[in-house]
């Protein structure tokens, strides 16, 4: 019972992962992306997801509640599991282990950024171009969102992998080895965009 309970758990934390978590990441990345065509299309593009019908509903449930459910999971798997160097090779357990490295970093790095902007929005504070130029002005904030995206990205990226994997859809080893790279390149494509974001705020 505890198996298949821990089971589901896993594909659970792997499908909210992915639907609905990872596609608000891209779509988050998109938004920012914006920033790279000056301060008025950025603001324009906020504003846009702020005035969306039942925002807050949406932000509970499809935003808010997988995502704590995925990091709390996320957080046991990550001081439970143990790399299988007998069933895998260097690069995957290598992967394997930043998964579960970055997945911490991520945990930092939502929550302090939500602190940021959410929370701060919450008690009247208007997120926009400005407001991510000031935070990302200081050269440790700067580090901070570098080393906080991309480990965001590559978490989600990788994390495609295991969920390909526990559903089913790459079962074969070679399979498995083109999903690494096809993955890998999502990784560097949205790193792409999320780098170039950051540096259209400073």
């Amino acid at each position: 019972m505890r198996v298949n309970k821990e089971f589901i758990n896993r594909r659970l934390h792997s499908l909210l992962g992915v639907i609905p978590v990872g596609l608000f990441l891209v779509q988050h990345l998109v938004v920012n992306h914006f920033a790279t065509r000056g301060p008025e299309a950025f603001n324009e593009a906020a504003h846009f997801m702020e005035m969306l019908p039942f925002r807050y509903l949406l932000e509970i449930f499809i935003i808010f509640l997988p995502l704590l459910y995925h990091a709390i999971y996320g957080v046991y798997i990550a001081f439970t599991a143990k790399n299988n160097v007998s069933n895998y090779g260097y690069l995957r357990n290598l992967l394997f282990m930043l998964q579960r490295v970055t997945g911490i970093i991520t945990f930092i790095f939502v929550a302090w950024h939500v602190w940021e902007t959410r929370i701060a929005a919450a008690f009247g504070a208007e997120v926009n171009y400005d407001m991510m130029a000031s935070i990302l002005s200081s050269p440790v904030m700067l580090v901070f969102y570098l080393i906080g995206v991309i480990s965001t990205i590559f978490h989600f990226a990788n994390g495609l992998w295991s969920f390909a994997v526990s559903w089913g859809i790459t079962v074969t080893p070679r399979s498995q080895v083109i999903s690494t790279y096809v993955t890998l390149a999502i990784f560097v494509a949205l790193s792409i965009v999320g780098v170039r974001a950051i540096f259209a705020f400073v």
